[in-house]
């Protein structure tokens, strides 16, 4: 696991924008597990940036959320398949069919949850996988306590993790209570994952996910498991690590 901290939430975009863009110019049909919620965005408006200043090739890339909520249609803006035509797929110059989501509105939810693994399969599997990380510790839609072996399913999202997302809803009571996400196993088949983290809400959960135990207590602890584990974070989010090493590139690096 390699971590690196970065002095601000900007330089953390940046570094993490260009290892995802290393990784498109080498493989430009990149299969791309792209998060959604705050913490990636920066990541995703400066690769849309470089293809508009810098000529850089997205049109290519097959992507594949991590997680819906249930019983959000893909017009209504709160869902993650408007969040990802907002942010990804308009300014990547992406059509619909090259952004999946999981189907949260079908009757079947566990059918929609099997069809959902069957289509990273057939897809070749995601190749690098972005991440967040909740307060909690989740990736994903993985509460604590999830199987760390865990495929595609329907959970309950928690109370914790329906507050902090009260802030994207008209209301607290607008939230979906329910999800269908990626399992911490379906995650752990990505080639590559990069988690990217800013402030200091997030820095309890950094700390648990580095350098804690492997525990579903913190669902992104499973990611000590991964062979090709990514962190970048900023000073904020970095403040409660206690181990040296850890990597602190100048920000322009």
């Amino acid at each position: 696991m390699d971590v690196v901290v970065l002095p601000t939430a900007v330089d953390v975009a940046a570094y993490a924008a260009g290892v995802v863009a290393d990784r498109i110019a080498a493989q430009p049909a990149l299969v791309l597990g792209v998060a959604t919620g705050s913490s990636p965005v920066g990541i995703y408006r400066e690769l849309a940036r470089r293809r508009r200043e810098e000529g850089l090739d997205l049109s290519r890339l097959e992507c594949f959320a991590l997680d819906e909520y249930v019983g959000l249609p893909g017009h209504d803006p709160h869902s993650y398949a408007a969040y990802l035509r907002r942010e990804v797929a308009d300014p990547f110059g992406l059509s619909a069919e090259r952004v999946h989501v999981p189907d949260g509105v079908r009757a079947d939810l566990e059918g929609a949850a099997q069809d959902y693994e069957q289509s990273i399969a057939v897809a070749g599997g995601i190749d690098l996988q972005i991440l967040g990380i909740g307060t909690n510790g989740h990736i994903g839609f993985n509460e604590p306590l999830s199987a760390l072996s865990s495929r595609t399913r329907v959970l309950a999202l928690s109370a914790q993790t329906r507050a902090d997302n009260a802030r994207f809803f008209d209301a607290p009571d607008d939230v979906p209570t329910h999800c269908l996400t990626q399992g911490l196993g379906t995650i752990l088949e990505a080639r590559q994952l990069l988690l990217v983290a800013q402030g200091e809400r997030k820095a309890q959960a950094v700390a648990a996910a580095v350098e804690g135990p492997v525990a579903a207590r913190c669902p992104a602890s499973v990611l000590q498991f991964h062979r090709r584990t990514t962190i970048v974070v900023d000073e904020a989010a970095a403040s409660r690590l206690t181990l040296a090493g850890h990597e602190r590139p100048d920000a322009g690096a």
